[in-house]
């Protein structure tokens, strides 16, 4: 078992065929990423490499499934990639949400940076929302997974829990959704707080990332190419003709830092 993160996003990586027969993965996750009596992380990836990369499943802190995650895909591609010494080099990731082709732009001590395109959006709109008492405007789409944003001012924490879990729930989204709150502080610059199916309050999300700066660049006056400022850190977001591309950074932790 292996752990990366992403600007704080954890996960952990096990390798499919190490996974016993008849264990439930939906216990498992639970069990492991709980933070007070497991290992502690947002998700659990399971994985089997292929010569041009690797196949992944990724399951939520929660132990329901996800199709995808920006932030894991980034982390498996860094767990591969850790004692490659080229300085630049290509991945291809498979995911339940698309095939993922990341390549590495750089490495800074532990640290990896990958710029990864990461597919178009589906069915992009918006829609109006009553949830936790309160009507909301969101920018709705499938980004290989189902994501919502509330464009706007950021709420502030009372509201940002209550309005988290009552739209990854609501009623428009019958498998649930990723939920992010951006707001446009410039044309090149947005700033989010994100939601996450299955985890609740997270510090940094690939998708996420990418959804928003789609909401805030169709619906909110930012350009197409912009940084999203989450709270563990920077990520470039480019949304172009043949795929949105996220850049960021992932490190591998060591057995040491797990509890860090």
């Amino acid at each position: 078992m292996q752990k990366a993160h992403a600007y704080g996003n954890d996960f952990l990586y096990v390798r499919s065929q190490d996974v016993p027969p008849g264990v439930a993965l939906d216990a498992l996750a639970r069990e492991l990423c709980e933070r007070q009596t497991g290992i502690g992380a947002d998700g659990l990836i399971l994985y089997e490499p292929a010569p041009d990369g690797a196949s992944m499943r990724l399951l939520n802190a929660d132990g329901s499934w996800s199709e995808v995650s920006g932030n894991g895909v980034r982390g498996l591609a860094a767990l591969l990639l850790r004692d490659d010494t080229r300085e630049t080099a290509s991945i291809t990731i498979a995911t339940e949400g698309g095939v993922k082709t990341l390549v590495r732009t750089g490495r800074d001590g532990s640290r990896q940076t990958f710029r990864a395109a990461m597919g178009l959006p589906a069915d992009l709109r918006e829609v109006t929302v009553t949830a936790a008492g309160e009507s909301v405007r969101l920018a709705v789409m499938n980004f290989g997974n189902p994501q919502c944003v509330a464009l706007g001012v950021l709420p502030d924490e009372a509201r940002f829990n209550r309005l988290g879990p009552a739209l990854e729930h609501h009623e428009t989204f019958p498998a649930r959704s990723n939920v992010e709150f951006a707001q446009v502080e410039a044309p090149d610059a947005v700033r989010i707080l994100i939601w996450e199916r299955g985890v609740g309050p997270t510090t940094s999300s690939g998708t996420g990332s990418c959804a928003a700066l789609i909401a805030a660049a169709a619906f909110g006056g930012a350009a197409r190419d912009a940084t999203v400022i989450a709270p563990g850190g920077r990520q470039r977001v480019e949304w172009r003709e043949d795929s949105v591309y996220l850049t960021g950074w992932a490190e591998v932790l060591v057995d040491g830092d797990w509890l860090r």
